[in-house]
């Protein structure tokens, strides 16, 4: 017996009739979204999925250069992937190999509550932790408004060249939620390519410089801006979705101007 379900693009995807039980992931914040709510069932991730720091299944390389003969190999009944982190080739690959993928899309905090919210309750068949309701209650209180804007900033992801959070992404509105307004929220990339002068000189209260996808540090990053203040920030605690969300409430509420 199976059942089929719908991805975020529309594809179906065949999956056991009822809970899941063996899932790959290639996705960092999925693989700890996993790994909390249910380990057992997590049989392989990427190299990049460093959350929970003690986690010990088989590693498939890459988001964007899985290893999919050793990703078939472990034959998940589910593989999770997200449109803005993993290649579509791979994902056709896999499906074509006989391997589940289903594929989420996340630019904002309601599209990843609420895809969360799928995979648990729908996809893998768990229900929906508590963990996640209480993300919910965080970011996307019922009934509740935007709180009052307290700061500018900006937000690089990389350096040579500088890279900076744009518009449309799960970042950006992470930030509004909290009360800082990303100063390149209306450009129209989504990672627009830079000159460090200009973030410098965009009008930010105050330049975030996270910990990955690039690893800003004390000595690498703050020297670059002459006219903006600097703070270092978790970078997981920034685009991580998943039990990431809860701690990034108090993470982002202790920056200030």
């Amino acid at each position: 017996m199976s059942r089929v379900v719908v991805d975020d693009l529309g594809a179906e995807v065949a999956l056991p009739d009822g809970p899941v039980t063996r899932v790959v992931s290639l996705v960092p914040s999925l693989t700890e979204a996993v790994a909390v709510t249910r380990r057992e069932a997590l049989v392989g991730a990427t190299d990049w999925c460093t959350h929970p720091q003690d986690l010990d299944v088989t590693r498939v390389r890459g988001t964007k250069n899985p290893d999919r003969a050793a990703v078939a190999g472990l034959h998940p009944e589910l593989v999770l992937a997200v449109q803005e982190e993993n290649r579509e080739l791979d994902v056709r690959r896999l499906r074509a190999a006989g391997v589940p993928v289903w594929v989420g899309v996340v630019e904002s905090v309601d599209q990843a509550v609420d895809a969360m919210e799928r995979i648990f309750g729908e996809v893998l068949a768990w229900g929906v932790p508590d963990w996640l309701a209480r993300v919910r209650e965080l970011w996307v209180p019922a009934g509740g408004s935007p709180p009052a804007p307290r700061a500018r900033v900006a937000v690089p992801v990389w350096r040579d060249p500088w890279m900076v959070v744009g518009s449309a992404t799960f970042t950006g509105d992470l930030l509004a939620r909290a009360g800082l307004i990303n100063v390149f929220a209306d450009h129209p990339e989504r990672y627009p390519a830079l000159p460090v002068e200009e973030v410098d000189g965009a009008g930010a209260d105050v330049v975030l410089l996270p910990d990955e996808p690039y690893e800003f540090t004390a000595d690498d990053g703050p020297e670059a801006f002459g006219r903006t203040p600097t703070r270092l920030v978790s970078g997981r605690l920034l685009t991580w979705y998943g039990p990431a969300m809860a701690q990034a409430w108090d993470h982002l509420a202790a920056v200030e101007v």
